[in-house]
C-alpha cells in the first residue's frame, strides 16, 4: 500500500487484538489485488438501544485502488458477551472486500468468461445519477458510456460506483464516445 492503513473505532474502546487481526486481514488484501493505494477501517457502535441491550457492532473496510471508486465492505453484528471475540464479523467484512477485489481483478486481467456476442461483463467507475449518466470500465475498450434509459427495470438507481453490470455494446460511438446499449446489474454485485 501506498498509505498507511487507517483504523478508526468510533463509541466503542480500541482493542489490540481486533486491531492485529484488522491489520493482518488488511495486508492479505494485496493478494487479491496488488496494487491498493490505501485502505480504512471504521469500527464502531452506529445506534445505542434504548432497552439498555448491548448495541451491534459495525464495521466499515474502505479499499482505495488505482482508476476507480473506492472498494467498500460493510457489516454488523451483534456484541458477544464471550472473551470480546470479534473475529467473525472482521473476517466476513475483509472476505467480502476480498471478494471485490478478485472480481475487479478478474476482469482488468479479462479473466472473465463472455459467451459470444453476449456482451461483456464490466464495473462501473464513475456515476452521475443527477445527470443521468455513468461509465463501465470494460476489457479490451476505453470506458463505456451509458444512460439512464439504457438500465432495464429502474434499476440505474442501484448501480453505484464499484457494480458488476452486464454491458452490450453499442454498434455506433455517442457523443460520449463508445458507449453501451445495454447495461444490467449483475445479482448481488453491488458493493455492501
Amino acid at each position: 500500500m501506498e498509505r498507511p492503513l487507517q483504523i478508526a473505532f468510533k463509541n466503542v474502546e480500541s482493542s489490540a487484538s481486533m486491531e492485529a487481526l484488522i491489520r493482518d486481514r488488511a495486508k492479505r488484501l494485496q493478494r487479491f489485488y496488488p496494487n491498493i493505494t490505501g485502505a480504512r477501517v471504521v469500527v464502531e457502535i452506529p445506534h445505542r438501544s434504548p432497552e439498555g441491550a448491548k448495541p451491534p457492532l459495525a464495521i466499515a473496510v474502505e479499499v482505495d485502488i488505482p482508476g476507480r471508486g473506492p472498494v467498500v465492505a460493510k457489516g454488523e453484528e451483534e456484541r458477544r458477551q464471550v472473551n470480546g471475540d470479534h473475529s467473525p464479523i472482521v473476517n466476513r467484512v475483509f472476505e467480502a472486500a476480498e471478494r471485490q477485489l478478485e472480481q475487479i481483478s478478474a476482469i482488468r486481467k479479462g479473466e472473465v468468461k463472455v459467451h459470444g456476442a453476449a456482451g461483456d461483463t464490466g464495473v462501473v467507475v464513475r456515476i452521475f445519477p443527477d445527470q443521468n449518466y455513468g461509465f463501465v470500465e470494460v476489457k479490451d475498450s476505453p470506458d463505456l458510456y451509458f444512460s439512464r434509459e439504457v438500465c432495464g427495470n429502474g434499476s440505474f438507481e442501484n448501480i453505484k460506483i464499484g457494480s458488476l453490470v452486464h454491458v452490450t455494446r453499442a454498434v455506433s460511438e455517442g457523443p460520449m464516445g463508445p458507449q453501451a446499449s445495454s447495461v444490467k446489474l449483475l445479482g448481488g454485485s453491488s458493493p455492501s
